[in-house]
């Protein structure tokens, strides 16, 4: 059996703990495709560049499917995280950055009729709406971006068939500013 691990968030761990990687344990590491993202770590989203790392005959064989989807990042790219790469302050400090926003996010969301769920890695933080709509996620996601003004990402859009929670996913990764806008919108609710 192979595992995907999937840790693109290995720089935004809070609370002081640290990033648990699945080739830190050898019995999962001889069958893992650990994958990361400098998107992700670096705030270049767009630019969809990762990395898989992996034991050399899973490799070989993921190679075979990888270059008929993805030949190669282009030349420019590479330059630019190579050059970021020679100073790692920037994404070692990836987790105080985010925890901060994560913190200041939180402590608003106290404010509103939402229910902050635990976040303690990544930039994104779930909350249950329940007290505030009887809507599915992917409907209140839409009244909530048309009529409060703030975006939300339904859960359920991440299962087969959905799987409705009443839970939706709100984004940190913004400016101070923007996320105090946010927070003075959605106590309003």
């Amino acid at each position: 059996m192979l595992l995907i691990s999937d840790e693109v968030y290995e720089h935004m761990v809070f609370d002081g703990q640290c990033h648990a990687s699945a080739s830190a344990h050898p019995e999962l590491a001889a069958r893992a495709f650990v994958v990361s993202s400098f998107g992700k770590t670096f705030h270049v989203t767009g630019w969809k560049i990762g990395t898989v790392a992996a034991p050399a005959a899973l490799t070989a064989e993921f190679r075979k499917v990888h270059q008929f989807n993805v030949f190669t990042v282009n030349t420019p790219m590479q330059f630019a995280l190579s050059s970021y790469l020679s100073d790692p302050a920037p994404y070692l400090g990836l987790s105080a950055f985010y925890q901060r926003k994560r913190d200041l996010f939180r402590e608003g969301l106290g404010a509103t009729r939402l229910r902050a769920l635990p976040s303690q890695g990544t930039y994104f933080q779930c909350v249950d709406y329940s007290a505030v709509s009887d809507l599915d996620e992917a409907g209140f996601c839409r009244w909530l971006t048309t009529d409060i003004g703030v975006a939300a990402i339904p859960l359920s859009v991440f299962y087969d068939g959905g799987f409705e929670q009443r839970i939706v996913r709100l984004c940190f990764a913004k400016r101070d500013e923007t996320l105090r806008l946010a927070l003075d919108r959605l106590a309003k609710i």
